[in-house]
């Protein structure tokens, strides 16, 4: 069993808390909060100890869990690592891409595991479109949320557009080519509503927009490839695939969707399915997935690289935004 504690009790850091004890390959040591006062109240809470220092519950654990202000990622991490141990971090992974590339180099010399908490990787309809997302050639991503103070304290790509640039980065294998974007603050000094047109070397484009001042609470992306159509819904967990298949006759159902491409191009069936995505907690499904990887020596399913990908991209997206 590994021993874990969790650095952060804030909104985030319960729910860390509350998911962890449900895993059984962890131990949950405890915590550390460099607020006393949420300390104080999380440890009566959940009846866990309160370590008095970041190195005192680094030096008592194998596992860190990093859910602090992202201003303080590095600094956890850095520490950590240096101790040999294994780094669960939440996104964005550190404040710039500059720290990340060295945060990297600091994990390699630790020969440790390291994690990225781009916790819609393990969305349970993301995780069901998997088998039937191929080779995209055109994705169209919205991420809208009403607005809520916390968090506006960076502009929405950070906040909330680099759960898609993820996304579509762990889809679509190849170097971007050509970004382009647009940007408004509103309530606050940085983009809260943003746009992206993200053009790849493969001819693959992705358009993402974000928005924290919408009426309404929206996280759909949309997948385009040869022949078919991926709708993911991350917010109620549903998927819906289009695929077309070559016909050479009428199928017999009457009611079946057929499109006529035209004398000497054939017909091509339109088949709709919504399958059974099933339900799951994902946050505890990424701990998991990181308990995993540590007892197996494994690769972690969000790579240390991958969250550096999603920033040095997201940071690209902000550079080009003029506000």
């Amino acid at each position: 069993m590994l021993k874990i504690g969790v650095l952060g009790a804030g909104h985030l850091g319960k729910i860390h808390i509350k998911c962890i004890r449900e895993i059984s390959d962890y131990e949950l040591v405890g915590f550390y909060d460099p607020n006393v006062e949420t300390a104080a109240r999380v440890a009566e809470e959940f009846g866990l100890k309160n370590f008095d220092s970041l190195d005192d519950i680094i030096e008592a654990v194998d596992v860190v869990d990093i859910v602090t202000p992202t201003v303080s990622h590095f600094d956890c991490a850095a520490a950590a690592l240096r101790k040999s141990r294994h780094v669960f971090i939440e996104k964005p992974i550190v404040t710039t891409p500059a720290q990340a590339r060295e945060l990297m180099k600091i994990a390699g010399e630790a020969g440790v595991k390291v994690q990225v908490g781009h916790v819609e990787r393990f969305n349970p309809a993301f995780l069901a479109a998997g088998k039937y997302i191929n080779n995209p050639m055109f994705i169209e991503t919205h991420r809208l949320s009403q607005f809520n103070p916390r968090g506006t304290d960076v502009p929405v790509i950070l906040d909330l557009m680099i759960h898609d640039i993820d996304i579509v980065l762990s889809v679509v294998r190849s170097n971007v080519k050509k970004i382009s974007t647009s940007g408004v603050p509103i309530v606050s000094d940085t983009p809260d509503i943003a746009n992206a047109r993200i053009e790849f070397d493969n001819g693959c484009v992705a358009n993402l927009t974000a928005s924290r001042i919408s009426m309404k609470n929206m996280r759909k992306s949309r997948f385009f490839q040869r022949d078919a159509y991926i709708s993911v819904d991350f917010l109620n967990k549903e998927l819906e695939i289009v695929q077309m298949k070559d016909i050479d006759r009428d199928p017999a159902d009457p009611f079946a969707m057929v499109l006529n491409l035209g004398e000497g191009k054939g017909m091509k069936e339109i088949l709709i399915d919504k399958p059974v995505v099933k339900p799951n907690n994902a946050i505890i499904v990424e701990l998991e997935s990181f308990a995993d990887a540590i007892s197996k020596n494994a690769t972690p399913p969000v790579t240390i690289n991958d969250g550096y990908q999603a920033l040095e991209l997201a940071y690209r997206i902000l550079e080009k935004i003029n506000y």
